[in-house]
């Protein structure tokens, strides 16, 4: 069994959260491909600016265990940043929840005892450029043990 780390935004991990499936960018057909039914994926939302008083901070939303092999979709129920254009994160995976985080678990003080992350000044390039990876079971207790 492995661990995911799902990288996301709030707006999209909401959406995870409510119809239990995630998707990705077909580029990324290697990461999504490599899961099984029965791992898990822990949802990681960055940092989000609200307005010019409020900051959201890098956090963990859930954890789910995957349900399915993956499948393609293109119907469009994630929103797409921007930057994206019209992408439908076609390639999916139904999710059932083990846990929501209310209130999300802060990643930040994560950081100095993830082992995932061996460069703990510029950590964020552990995570940056992907939709997914997995991390090691150390890192996955440590995070769900942090309630």
């Amino acid at each position: 069994m492995e661990h995911w780390l799902a990288i996301s935004n709030r707006d999209n991990a909401e959406i995870v959260m409510k119809r239990h499936i995630w998707g990705v960018p077909k580029r990324f057909v290697n990461q999504i491909g490599r899961t099984k039914p029965g791992d898990t994926l822990l949802v990681y939302v960055g940092q989000q600016v609200v307005d010019k008083d409020t900051t959201l901070p890098p956090a963990i939303t859930g954890c789910f265990e995957i349900a399915s092999g993956v499948y393609e979709d293109t119907s469009k129920i994630f929103i797409t940043p921007p930057k994206l254009g019209d992408e439908t994160f076609p390639l999916r995976i139904k999710l059932r929840s083990i846990r929501l985080f209310d209130p999300p678990v802060e990643f930040k003080p994560l950081i100095p005892k993830l082992a995932f992350i061996t460069n703990k000044t510029q950590w964020s390039g552990h995570i940056g450029g992907q939709a997914m990876r997995t991390i090691p079971e150390e890192d996955y207790r440590l995070i769900m043990n942090r309630e």
